[in-house]
């Protein structure tokens, strides 16, 4: 076996290997890599997936997180209302609306919206998805990390409070033996 740390070697006796395949996971190996060298496993899962995030990822969030917001719902429901109020009556008061009541035209470019916006919102949604796998991963590596610091700290103390206490007995048994042999001294 190589030479690891002794908390490395207490972390792989505490883990142990899978019973289908005896092989580690990714998020094991990389946590007992991360005790080996005594480096932090914990990391920002929002700049994980960052990292990893395309162009065409980016552009998706960010087109969802503009639809989804009240300037947009407020801004389009105004565009909305003007477009009617300006082929319903300005424009048509002079003859020159260009798309009349029952504005066949908005209804066409509404419907492309929604047939465009839809997929984004779709991907989006799944690039979060994919940020809250990795996040519960990653979640996973810092509690099985804490989780075999706090076992290798109670191992610890159990073995300080052994040896104290091997200690204490070895001295009761001095101030008792001193005492028995006070006791059969002075008998004599």
């Amino acid at each position: 076996m190589a030479n690891h740390p002794p908390q490395a070697e207490f972390a792989r006796h505490l883990i142990p290997a899978p019973a289908l395949g005896g092989e580690l996971g990714e998020e094991e190996r990389r946590v007992l890599d991360s005790i080996e060298a005594g480096t932090p496993v914990s990391r920002d899962a929002a700049d994980e997936a960052d990292l990893r995030a395309g162009y065409g990822d980016r552009l998706a969030d960010r087109v969802a997180a503009i639809g989804g917001s009240w300037s947009f719902i407020i801004g389009f429901s105004a565009v909305l209302l003007g477009w009617m109020l300006l082929n319903s009556d300005v424009l048509a008061h002079f003859g020159m609306a260009f798309d009349p009541y029952p504005y066949i035209f908005l209804n066409l470019m509404l419907s492309t919206l929604a047939a465009i916006q839809a997929p984004v919102i779709m991907m989006s949604q799944n690039r979060q998805a994919t940020k809250d796998r990795l996040a519960a991963r990653l979640d996973y590596e810092t509690n099985l990390r804490a989780e075999l610091e706090i076992l290798r700290l109670h191992a610890k103390i159990d073995n300080l409070v052994v040896e104290r206490l091997g200690g204490l007995e070895a001295k009761i048994d001095g101030i008792a033996g001193a005492r028995a042999f006070a006791k059969d001294g002075g008998a004599d």
